[in-house]
């Protein structure tokens, strides 16, 4: 594999021209196919062959006039103190909203609260429910100013009115994010190569990466229905991994010709190793993330596939364009030298001990006490998780200054919590016999504990289904509204009828049983086959041994810092969480994904290098000195470029995105700096050439990848001066 990599780096080098406006015509044509083809994304979650969907899929097909799965949207009207709705002119203002809203663009059906006795006893809460025929991401800006306008001209009638449901949900964006981002990962470049050249070709194709996955998902729209964080997460990924691949790669091109190499050859060499050790890091992140697959949500799939899409196209970027733009720049790489800063090689050979050297000799002068501590330490930060609560977002754990937590708080007081925690039941019966069965439910209902309010039943036209609405005494997030789904699922039902449940806790329940289901089959898929890549990098079963248990140390600590911030609230104010609760339900299985590729890179990256010592003749401990010297500042510089990036995600709006970037964000300083800077090199010195051992049946079994490239530079090395000197003479003629 260095050989082929060696060759694309001279190619990309060479046809320069060539390689830049092939993926520039990539990038207008994925812009052109984004602009002609895109349609707006959904924020639906649907998880087939889960009762909850079954019950949804039932209501779709009998009550095509409900909508079951359109957007919706809860209007909630509060008098002023001292008054009532029932006032003439505070009725006629809810009246004139409902009306308003009847007519507005994509409405299936709006409720009126004094037809549907949707108001308090107190007479000062009223609410009605506006029903759209597409889901949220479907919403065109005219049904979405209808909707505003309408709880606007209310408002003037002196009511206090305010909305909730996925209807009034803003659609993501990050661009912010992206662009602290982005700011953040210049600064460390910079500072790590002393160079505005150096530091921002990795820019510049981390840039180029992104904007081509994100277009690209924009034109995958038009033929899938995807989630609106699809892209989100797609940008925070590729845009982290797009710089710091670039990132290795510049490093070694930087030290290759500090040593005196010509710009080609040093291309040629800085692809066939760093590029190898990417394409391995890489190849690990996109296993991860297509993994998703296997859990069986759609919206999860979706998300890991664009995700892993992306990330592959930052790969292809950096060993092919990357060396490209290395061509244009050659030997003024250290062009736009910063005032202060040392333009210096960041895995180059230092007069004096880096910072790096020390603290690796301190680490191998004591590696079991640096072994413990990290231990010790990733184990207290754990704790938290053995509190982990799951559970989707909802208007409860929006911000308190939201029109949505208004909305919810508002129907809460006026009555009580399990409003804001509906339930439908559905009731399958055979053709004429919906209504009786229904009856039946609905008594055996009203006799379970928390039940506060049982409607009558709504029977079809055909007569074969019923739908029934149950208010429990509860609220949506609570153990006791849980237990009621239970319950209701566990009823006998009447003769050849069947009893379907659904609404959001029905759904969330559904969603962690789902993803519990999945968690242990979908680790065994990824560990393994990650375990089998780095067995073929590393030609070891140590090394991916103890690379798997580091990282699940990393993700250990990661939900106990997950739960500590957004479910106990620690630190909530200063990082910008305004409402704690449970935690994103696929938010573990989700980071344990990526989690693991992204300690992976780490671990291709720094023990590569420790592997490469030691094959060119240095002892185990002297292997893992030199290794981790060479390698720990642009590690380091990488971990912090990634940390930027993902906390940076957390100034947007959407919960989801701030519990992923946090949770990434706070994996990566677990991993890259605590396991890898501690772990690891403590580790290898403990068990010296242990590290190495393969049983020689397997060493014949498992190809040779060369990720070190150690085969490529011996026959480089055996070349002829001559063949030098003729690339120096073909390198000036250019």
């Amino acid at each position: 594999m260095a050989t082929l990599l060696y060759r694309l780096g001279r190619f990309s080098f060479r046809r320069r021209w060539l390689v830049l406006l092939a993926w520039l015509a990539v990038l207008a044509a994925t812009l052109v196919g984004m602009a002609t083809l895109s349609k707006p994304t959904s924020n639906a979650f649907s998880i087939p062959g889960t009762p909850a969907q079954q019950a949804i899929d039932l209501l779709r097909e009998r009550f095509p006039q409900a909508s079951a799965g359109g957007a919706a949207a809860r209007i909630v009207f509060a008098a002023p103190d001292g008054h009532t709705l029932a006032e003439p002119g505070r009725k006629a203002a809810v009246e004139r909203a409902v009306a308003d809203l009847a007519k507005s663009p994509q409405v299936a059906m709006v409720t009126n609260p004094f037809q549907t006795r949707a108001v308090n006893q107190a007479g000062t809460v009223a609410y009605a429910q506006v029903t759209y025929k597409v889901q949220a991401g479907g919403l065109t800006e005219a049904a979405r100013d209808a909707l505003t306008s309408a709880i606007s001209t209310a408002r003037t009638a002196g009511l206090t009115v305010e909305a909730g449901g996925d209807a009034m949900q803003n659609r993501p964006h990050a661009g912010v994010a992206e662009v602290v981002g982005v700011i953040v990962a210049a600064v460390v470049l910079v500072i790590t190569f002393g160079s505005l050249v150096a530091a921002g070709l990795p820019l510049l194709t981390g840039i180029l990466g992104v904007g081509i996955g994100v277009t690209g998902i924009g034109v995958a729209t038009h033929f899938f229905e995807l989630s609106g964080t699809t892209s989100t997460l797609a940008a925070m990924l590729g845009l982290a991994v797009a710089i710091d691949y670039a990132l290795f790669i510049v490093s070694r091109y930087r030290h290759e010709l500090a040593i005196g190499r010509d710009p080609q050859e040093s291309v040629g060499r800085a692809v066939g190793t760093a590029g190898s050790a990417v394409v391995f890091a890489g190849l690990t992140v996109v296993i991860a993330l297509a993994g998703l697959s296997v859990v069986g949500i759609p919206f999860l799939t979706q998300m890991g596939v664009a995700a892993a899409g992306t990330v592959a196209i930052s790969v292809l970027i950096a060993l092919s364009l990357l060396p490209a733009l290395l061509g244009f720049a050659g030997r003024r790489i250290t062009a736009g030298h910063v005032p202060g800063l040392k333009d210096r090689d960041p895995e180059g050979d230092s007069a004096k001990p880096t910072l790096g050297t020390r603290w690796v000799r301190a680490i191998v002068r004591r590696p079991v006490v640096a072994l413990l501590a990290a231990v010790i330490g990733l184990g207290v930060v754990a704790i938290p998780a053995l509190d982990l609560r799951l559970g989707m977002p909802s208007d409860a754990s929006a911000s308190p200054d939201t029109t949505q937590r208004k909305a919810y708080d508002l129907l809460s007081a006026g009555f009580g919590p399990g409003f804001n925690a509906p339930l439908t039941v559905v009731v399958d019966a055979p053709a004429g016999t919906a209504q009786a069965a229904a009856d039946q439910v609905a008594k055996d209902i009203r006799g379970l504990a928390s039940v506060a309010v049982v409607t009558p039943a709504v029977v079809g036209p055909a007569g074969d289904t019923a739908i029934l609405t149950v208010i429990p005494t509860a609220g949506p997030d609570t153990t006791a509204t849980e237990n009621l789904v239970h319950a209701i699922r566990g009823l006998d039902a009447p003769a050849r009828a069947w009893i379907g449940v659904t609404g959001t806790t029905a759904v969330n329940l559904d969603v962690s049983t789902k993803l519990a289901d999945a968690l242990l089959p979908y680790l065994a898929l990824v560990v393994g086959l990650a375990f089998v890549l780095l067995a073929l990098v590393f030609r070891s079963l140590l090394v991916p041994l103890k690379a798997t248990v580091g990282f699940l140390l990393s993700v250990a600590a990661t939900f106990g810092a997950v739960v500590a911030v957004f479910q106990w609230g620690w630190l909530a104010d200063l990082l910008g969480v305004n409402q704690t609760g449970p935690v994103i339900s696929f938010l573990p299985i989700f980071l344990i994904g990526i989690v693991f590729g992204l300690a992976m890179d780490y671990q291709v990256f720094l023990v590569t290098r420790m592997r490469e010592e030691y094959i060119h003749g240095a002892a185990p401990r002297d292997a893992v000195v030199h290794g981790f010297s060479h390698s720990a500042r642009v590690v380091t510089a990488a971990a912090l470029i990634m940390m930027s990036v993902f906390f940076g995600f957390m100034l947007g709006p959407e919960a989801i995105i701030k519990s992923i970037g946090f949770g990434l964000g706070i994996a990566v300083l677990f991993d890259a700096i605590v396991v890898r800077m501690v772990l690891v090199p403590a580790v290898m010195t403990l068990i010296g050439r242990a590290a190495w051992w393969l049983p020689r049946w397997l060493d014949r079994a498992l190809p040779n990848v060369d990720v070190e490239g150690e085969k490529l530079l011996q026959h480089l090395d055996q070349r002829s001066p001559q063949s030098s000197i003729q690339g120096v003479h073909e390198t000036a003629l250019r």
